[in-house]
């Protein structure tokens, strides 16, 4: 991946930006997309599209959401505890024990999740996962009035982990889901404007969208306001490659092996073989994924947009998703930029994503 790249990825990866606080990830996307893009516009709802071609009658929309889960203050204790509640699906597991930073209005400040220790849980307490009501964030207050200092009701809390390295091309951080999504847009939207190939009577617009993480909202306001006729939505997918989950019942999707491509409702059949097509010429590996129904993807709400969008999806596989370690593979959102780059540079104005 080339520095620039892997600077904004990492920069992106790392702004906080749970559901409905956006605003410092959208920062980084609306500055790195702004070099290279014709037009770039905030949506009162705090979606951010970047787009070449704004005139073009044909438009294309690319959906990769930025915002993650985490937490929310809800109250502050006579002793200066923090009580939070819960922005987006989490793992019951994970929380007890993690290094937080609250963000308010004077900066990040750091705290800590606890609860009472093991020694004084009773023998049903330890058998089953602690609710977030039994936790707590302790920022070292000594009362009420000295934390009510620092923090307000209604600040967001995210995990203190950040980018890093594994082995091989493999990287891991908390927020890969899906602010891996909005850097593939971006690129995808970079490599249009860098290799062109685009035809001039299509617009694309790389959209990075907001609170897919509480009901694919961003994506409903952002397909609404665009109003393309065909769309493509990526976010992670699960890796199927470590212990524990059944190929039979999850499929076969690996890390490093390129993207997925879902087939199923929720695409539309002829921009999946448009997507198979551009895969097979530009030589891009790809996984195809099964879904019977609806996605839990941006996508899901772009093929509901009015008439109806002609929609795909593709993902990167990931593994420990909604966890502050998800990993993945560079190469495979590497592959994933080029692959969206390739449908857009198929779409023609006169393109009929009818079924037929």
């Amino acid at each position: 991946m080339r520095s620039e790249s892997l600077a904004f990825f990492k920069a992106i990866v790392n702004a906080p930006s749970p559901s409905g606080f956006e605003e410092p990830a959208a920062r980084v996307y609306r500055e790195y997309t702004g070099a290279f893009a014709d037009h770039v516009e905030t949506s009162v709802h705090g979606s951010v599209w970047a787009v070449l071609n704004p005139d073009a009658k044909m438009k294309v929309m690319l959906a990769g959401h930025m915002d993650e889960i985490g937490f929310i203050v809800t109250y502050i204790n006579d002793d200066g505890l923090l009580f939070f509640g819960r922005i987006g699906g989490h793992d019951a597991t994970i929380p007890l024990g993690q290094r937080v930073w609250i963000h308010t209005e004077a900066g990040r400040l750091p705290g800590v999740i606890g609860r009472k220790p093991i020694h004084l849980l009773d023998a049903e307490e330890r058998e089953k996962a602690p609710k977030p009501h039994d936790m707590w964030i302790d920022i070292g207050a000594s009362n009420k009035e000295e934390a009510a200092k620092l923090v307000a009701i209604g600040d967001s809390v995210t995990y203190q982990w950040e980018f890093a390295e594994l082995m091989g091309d493999r990287v891991t951080a908390r927020g890969f889901d899906n602010k891996m999504g909005a850097f593939v847009v971006a690129e995808a939207l970079r490599l249009l404007k860098a290799e062109g190939g685009l035809d001039a009577s299509v617009g694309v617009y790389a959209t990075a969208t907001v609170q897919e993480e509480i009901g694919l909202r961003g994506a409903k306001t952002s397909a609404y306001a665009i109003d393309a006729q065909s769309g493509l939505a990526v976010d992670v997918d699960f890796a199927i490659d470590h212990p524990g989950l059944e190929k039979s019942r999850y499929g076969d999707a690996k890390m490093g092996k390129g993207p997925t491509v879902t087939r199923g409702a929720n695409v539309n059949p002829v921009v999946f073989k448009m997507l198979k097509q551009a895969a097979s010429e530009e030589e891009i590996p790809i996984q195809v994924s099964a879904e019977g129904g609806g996605t839990g993807t941006d996508g899901n709400a772009m093929q509901l947009n009015k008439s109806g969008m002609a929609v795909g999806i593709v993902g990167v596989p990931i593994r420990y998703m909604h966890t502050p370690c998800e990993t993945l593979s560079l190469g495979d959102i590497e592959l994933c930029a080029r692959l969206m780059a390739a449908y857009c540079r198929r779409v023609g104005v006169d393109t009929d994503f009818t079924p037929r």
